[in-house]
């Protein structure tokens, strides 16, 4: 058996290990993040950023509910933690600000806040893999959309201060910025992804935005997720609005080869799923140990398929069923213990685990959240005013 036909089976082994009980105030869970570990222990921490406004914490085996964090008035979007200290989240907010939290803290109050230029609505976000750098994306507002960037050093030594961006990125989109994905293991490498179509690639480390664009890679459509994959990481993929999915291998830029390894105009329309459909796409998790890129999709009442990547295209490696009843909007593939994170508009956060075998069986009944709170989740329309390099 191949690496890779050994990681498809284990992926299609996983089952549903712990549910987190439901809040009070339920909401679709639109991402997630895990605690990175210390070298020999496992994360502790999971947080899940909600359309209710909140961050929620939770103990990353029990599911246990632990914290929560509210934006108010502004709504957060996305949740990451540092990557060197497990206890520290990171939010954007749609008041201009990128919001920071210490989870061993009994306190609502942000340890530290990254705040923007006045007309500033943060709608994606990252900071860098040395967890020196904190880059948020904006939607356009008139003619202007920025990427800004903050020093994030010292985050866990300042008691609740403010700080000034070092600067933006303002030429390279022109329309609402919906993505922010540094690269794994070089800090100076970022990814930005737009409504504009555009997937951007800077080395921030260049004087000024012109020298900093490496490469402009355009999927002809709205973009919905970025990513990085391959050997050493070095190609992209992206995801778009109307599901379809644009695979680039970076290396080849100096050389004469094409850079384009797919272009899927809609995935719905090239996977073969059995019985089952495949309604839209979540994200993509690239497994390093098989060397493989595999996107994860969904159907309306929850079930999830893993889909493998591949230069000749697409394929089903596994179907998930009996978790969500609602449709999956966020997930975290967590390397160590070969688990998956996944939450959902029935409220739900689920942890999947090869063989596991959960206590309850019964399947919660569906709770899809009245339509209200559409109106705080953006979703990005689909015309484009696209550019090619």
């Amino acid at each position: 058996m191949t690496a890779v036909e050994k990681i498809e089976e284990q992926l299609a082994s996983l089952r549903i290990a712990k549910r987190s009980t439901l809040s009070e105030e339920p909401a679709y869970l639109l991402d997630i993040d895990v605690s990175r570990p210390a070298q020999s222990e496992g994360s502790r921490f999971v947080a899940v950023s909600c359309s209710n406004k909140s961050i929620r914490v939770y103990n990353r085996e029990t599911l246990n509910f632990l914290r929560e964090y509210s934006g108010r008035p502004g709504i957060l979007n996305g949740v990451r933690f540092a990557h060197r200290c497990d206890s520290i989240v990171f939010s954007a907010c749609s008041d201009g600000t990128v919001k920071c939290w210490d989870v061993r803290l009994a306190t609502q109050k942000a340890v530290q806040v990254f705040s923007g230029y006045p007309s500033n609505v943060f709608i994606s976000f990252d900071i860098n893999c040395s967890d020196l750098i904190v880059c948020a994306g904006t939607e356009k507002v008139e003619n202007d959309t920025f990427l800004v960037f903050w020093d994030a050093r010292g985050v866990t030594d300042c008691a609740s201060t403010t700080k000034e961006p070092l600067g933006v990125y303002s030429e390279s989109h022109n329309d609402d910025v919906t993505r922010i994905c540094f690269h794994p293991i070089e800090p100076s490498l970022v990814l930005s992804g737009s409504t504009d179509g555009l997937v951007n690639m800077f080395d921030i480390n260049k004087d000024n935005e012109d020298d900093a664009l490496i490469t402009t890679c355009n999927s002809d459509s709205s973009v919905s997720f970025i990513g990085w994959s391959g050997k050493d990481y070095k190609q992209v993929y992206c995801m778009t609005h109307d599901e379809g999915f644009c695979w680039w291998d970076i290396a080849q830029l100096d050389t004469e080869d094409p850079i384009t390894l797919l272009h899927i105009l809609d995935v719905r329309d090239s996977v073969c799923v059995g019985n089952n459909s495949l309604h839209y796409l979540v994200g993509g998790l690239y497994h390093e140990k098989a060397d493989k890129l595999f996107l994860i999709g969904g159907t309306s009442t929850g079930n999830i398929h893993l889909i493998s990547c591949g230069r000749d295209g697409l394929s089903l490696a596994g179907t998930l069923c009996g978790g969500h009843a609602a449709t999956v909007r966020s997930f975290c593939w967590n390397l160590t213990d070969e688990s998956l994170l996944t939450g959902g508009e029935d409220a739900q956060l689920l942890l999947w685990k090869p063989g596991a075998v959960e206590r309850s069986l019964a399947k919660k009944a569906s709770m899809k959240i009245a339509s209200s709170v559409q109106n705080r989740v953006r979703v990005h329309n689909s015309s484009l005013k696209s550019r090619k390099k």
